[in-house]
């Protein structure tokens, strides 16, 4: 895509593409065909630990002109599963075009983002929520922090990360493979 193919004038205001909020039958949410993402047993048994302990804190978004969900099919996936009579939804009204761009950028934006170690540190102090697999996912990122300022960390069965790693074959050839996390790439590592 070209830059210039949108108009990038900075003085018009954004425009509000945000068109309405329901609860909606999950099975009538269609998933987006271009939907890129692979959810891990890991993050799904995270995801419905949260589901669990705190229930929906964020809707599902969905576009109104074809109908796909953009952000939300592992949420979707889990209702399925549980049997939920309902899920929240956010529309949208964009073309299939815009659609393309929302999918491709919602979570890479996200994840851009740089982590205020102290903040998250605080956040996560001393939280325990009864759900293991969420519970990793707290203690996991606690771990991570205290090894990026250099900090000790003491292993601890509580904290350990679940041993399950998800496989799938992606049909490229790797050189390198991680033996905690699993994770495999081509090249030299750094």
């Amino acid at each position: 895509m070209r830059m210039d193919s949108y108009n990038l004038d900075k003085t018009t205001p954004w425009a509000n593409r945000i068109a309405g909020h329901d609860s909606v039958d999950p099975e009538s949410l269609l998933a987006n065909p271009l939907n890129f993402h692979i959810h891990t047993k890991l993050q799904q048994d995270a995801l419905a630990g949260s589901l669990d302990t705190i229930g929906w804190v964020r809707s599902v978004l969905v576009n109104l002109q074809t109908g796909h969900i953009i952000d939300g099919h592992a949420r979707v996936t889990l209702a399925l599963r549980k049997g939920e009579a309902a899920v929240p939804v956010e529309y949208v009204n964009l073309n299939e075009k815009e659609e393309r761009i929302a999918l491709s950028t919602l979570d890479p934006l996200v994840r851009m983002a740089i982590v205020d170690n102290a903040i998250l540190s605080e956040l996560t102090a001393d939280l325990h929520v009864a759900d293991e697999a969420l519970q990793s996912v707290i203690h996991a990122t606690s771990r991570e922090l205290q090894k990026l300022a250099g900090l000790p960390v003491t292993p601890t069965a509580e904290a350990a990360p679940p041993n399950e790693f998800p496989t799938f074959d992606s049909g490229l050839q790797t050189d390198y493979r991680c033996p905690k996390c699993g994770y495999e790439w081509s090249g030299k590592p750094k």
